[in-house]
């Protein structure tokens, strides 16, 4: 079995250790530019898009994440990079979605308790307690109900809030609201305190956190954005800021990364930056993972997880 690694912006060594250790038979190489050797699976991470040219026997193609925007990127510059055969996976999971439960979680607990107004009323030596939410008032919005979006969801209906969920299909969570459509999205938006976003990043999708949407959360309201930076209209979430409709947000993906020392957001004291660390892949699970769903690809099964170029996730 011949496998072709290339990931880009990570230490490589301690994954193909990885993956020698759990393929112990199997000839593991990383690309390099000029290599155009056969490979029967590809496992890549924001590589050159030379990694998959011309690979006709690939049996499938791992990506090395959740995110699978680069490969999209790629694919749709040059619609002959990637055989229409070729299965795409992508990692599911994998360790990221507890992390992402956890973000979350604090996200929108420290808006529920109003951490973030007693942070400023500190920094002006203010004494001065604040009323209380009722979490059966407290409407939480997630839009994406994929794998970690479910997850996220259903972690935070556990603390009694109104959780509602949005997705491009029809779900059933318990505890959750579910919306679907775009015949749903006012009703889905409508008054909402606090919007965790974790959609795809698609061409439907992009800019999806725009100043329609935050006219229609409840007024205050706190936006958290998981996904991707495209998903966001940064000024009219500044805009949104200064006028008070939003009180803040919490923001850990940026249209530019790292964001750029002049970029505004780092002078807004009501943002809340982290540098892309909700759900960061973890190496020994995804290993696992690919591992296992080569296995099955070779005993003649359909592993989960695969993506669908022409949708986008």
């Amino acid at each position: 079995m011949r496998i072709l690694f290339g990931m880009t912006g990570k230490e490589t060594g301690p994954w193909l250790d990885a993956l020698r250790n759990a393929l112990p038979d199997a000839d593991v190489r990383e690309w390099r530019v000029g290599d155009g050797g056969p490979a029967d699976y590809a496992l890549v991470w924001k590589s050159a898009p030379d990694v998959l040219r011309h690979r006709p026997g690939l049996k499938a193609i791992f990506n090395v994440g959740a995110g699978v925007d680069w490969i999209l990127a790629a694919v749709a510059s040059d619609r002959h990079l990637v055989d229409s055969d070729t299965p795409v996976y992508r990692i599911e999971d994998a360790g990221m979605a507890s992390q992402m439960v956890e973000y979350a979680t604090y996200a929108t607990l420290r808006h529920f308790r109003r951490f973030d107004e007693y942070e400023r009323q500190q920094r002006e030596g203010a004494w001065k307690p604040l009323a209380v939410h009722a979490p059966g008032d407290f409407i939480v919005g997630v839009l994406g109900l994929g794998s970690l979006g479910a997850a996220v969801a259903g972690r935070l209906a556990s603390f009694g809030f109104r959780v509602r969920g949005y997705s491009r299909s029809p779900k059933s969570l318990d505890g959750v609201q579910c919306f679907s459509g775009q015949g749903d999205w006012e009703r889905f938006v409508d008054g909402a305190h606090v919007i965790v976003n974790l959609l795809p990043n698609t061409p439907q999708t992009r800019g999806v956190l725009n100043a329609q949407t935050f006219a229609r959360l409840a007024k205050g309201a706190h936006v958290v954005n998981l996904a991707r930076g495209e998903h966001l209209v940064e000024r009219d979430l500044l805009a949104a800021i200064e006028q008070g409709q939003l009180s803040g947000a919490t923001l850990d993906v940026f249209m530019q990364e790292p964001l750029p020392s002049d970029h505004p957001f780092w002078k807004e004291p009501r943002i809340s930056i982290t540098p892309h660390i909700s759900a960061q892949t973890r190496m020994v699970e995804s290993v696992e993972q690919m591992v296992r769903k080569i296995g099955e690809i070779e005993l003649g099964a359909t592993p989960t997880g695969r993506v669908d170029l022409l949708r986008g996730y």
